[in-house]
């Protein structure tokens, strides 16, 4: 790993050419350059978090100031709530992960000595963009590695001293004869606004990542002709279905979505109720209604509310509570909030809640309360999102949670990758065909045919 000054287009080309030396290197030689970054930060660790807090205490004095979003504030936190010992157990078990790289997906026979078979491959240069979040450096290092893959890292500034911290303590783990990685295979951008500078380097930079606001991305998405892996915005929704009278179970999954981490893009966001959970104020489906937003009240949750969930709530809450239950604007439905606020709505169907998550929500992780498992079903083939969850909270939509060890960010897309995307989604493939001096011309109506003979892999 390295730090660069250099121009922009120098860095992407010193990191093509590394990027070909990292295809060629084995499992062996990429997990023990995992472990050396491993012992590297765990051996460094005070330094880091010192750099770090630096870094917060002006990032908390800009947004006093209403220079900076809260929300980054938070994400930029690298010592809350056990983030540091996630990020470096996120690096042991991408090392423990099986090679992604090299595996046949396919074999066939086209004819006596001619066999093709598809292999997983690098893709080649990463190019990641990301605000606060400063662990994502160490993540996406593992992840490149792991894959085989070359990466450019471009950090906000307000993760500046943290940064470089970082990054020259995994620069001087992978530096000198032991290591295989070449420096340039990893490299850190200090140069600053230079992003739209490496937005343009088709030729070099294979694929984007950007990790952080809404903005961001968007802009990013608008500004090159490079494929962009991300999404966009978090809108996640949970819906209570017909019949669902379950409230401990409706508490526990709603307060953990919205409360576990407001600000990260897997936070519920907007609660859709069926209208008959609310149609009588003595049944147990209202109950149970009631006592979710009891328990998301008593976790501090602003509750924006519709006209028919506010009315029920209202009968149903003391003067306190209610104080914290506010009338909702049309816009509330299309807000990611990544703060203690609720939108919720009431729905006549689960059709018009599948309907309402299509037309409002952000395609990211979506969920539905119920005990039918025919519409559990419907719901989760029907609403068009990388998660669609049964009775779980929107808060596993991560990769470690997943299993895939850490990840390089979550997609919306519908192509290559979607959802939590780990190291499956930094490979792409190629087609080896191996032959004995056959010639394409030599196939074909009144020549020799093809025998297409599928192999076992």
């Amino acid at each position: 790993m390295s730090l660069t000054d250099a121009a922009p287009a120098e860095a992407a080309r010193a990191a093509k050419n590394a990027s070909h030396i990292m295809a060629t290197l084995s499992a062996d030689q990429r997990n023990d350059a995992l472990l050396s970054m491993h012992k590297a930060l765990a051996a460094n660790r005070e330094s880091i978090l010192a750099a770090n807090a630096e870094d917060l205490a002006l990032a908390q004095d800009d947004a006093a100031q209403g220079r900076l979003n809260p929300s980054l504030v938070s994400r930029l936190d690298l010592g809350r709530k056990g983030k540091w010992e996630d990020m470096l157990q996120g690096i042991l078990d991408v090392r423990d992960l099986p090679d992604p790289v090299g595996r046949v997906t396919l074999r066939t026979r086209l004819d006596d000595g001619l066999e093709l078979e598809r292999v997983t491959c690098p893709i080649g240069v990463l190019l990641v963009i990301f605000e606060a979040r400063p662990e994502v450096l160490a993540n996406i290092a593992a992840l490149a590695v792991k894959s085989g893959n070359a990466a450019l890292l471009k950090g906000g500034k307000e993760s500046t001293k943290t940064m470089l911290a970082m990054a020259t303590v995994l620069a001087q783990s992978l530096e000198g004869d032991s290591s295989s990685v070449p420096p340039a295979a990893i490299q850190l951008v200090t140069r600053r606004d230079v992003i739209q500078e490496l937005l343009v380097l088709d030729r070099d930079i294979d694929l984007v990542v950007p990790r952080g606001s809404n903005e961001l991305v968007r802009s990013i998405k608008a500004g090159t002709r490079i494929p962009v892996l991300g999404h966009a915005d978090g809108i996640c929704s949970t819906f209570i279905d017909a019949g669902f009278t379950d409230a401990s179970l409706a508490a526990t999954i709603l307060v953990d979505a919205k409360t576990g981490y407001p600000a990260a893009c897997n936070s519920l966001e907007t609660l859709l109720v069926h209208e008959s959970v609310i149609a009588d104020a003595a049944s147990a489906g209202t109950a149970a209604f009631v006592a979710a937003a009891k328990a998301l009240l008593a976790a501090g949750v602003t509750l924006r509310c519709d006209a028919p969930s506010k009315a029920v709530l209202d009968q149903q809450l003391d003067e306190g509570a209610r104080a914290k239950v506010v009338d909702a604007v049309n816009d509330d439905y299309d807000t990611e909030f990544l703060s203690l606020d609720l939108a919720v709505k009431v729905l006549p169907s689960l059709d018009a809640a599948i309907a309402h998550i299509n037309a409002h929500g952000s395609h990211h992780t979506d969920a539905i309360l119920t005990h039918s498992e025919a519409n559990a079903e419907k719901f989760m083939a029907a609403v068009d999102s990388a998660g669609v969850y049964w009775n779980a909270s929107t808060r596993f939509a991560d990769g470690m949670r997943y299993g895939f060890g850490t990840e390089v960010g979550i997609s919306t897309n519908k192509i290559h990758s979607r959802g939590p995307v780990g190291l499956e989604g930094l490979t792409i493939y190629k087609y080896k065909l191996r032959g004995s001096g056959q010639a394409a011309g030599a196939y074909g109506e009144g020549k020799k045919q093809y025998k297409h003979e599928s192999l076992s892999l």
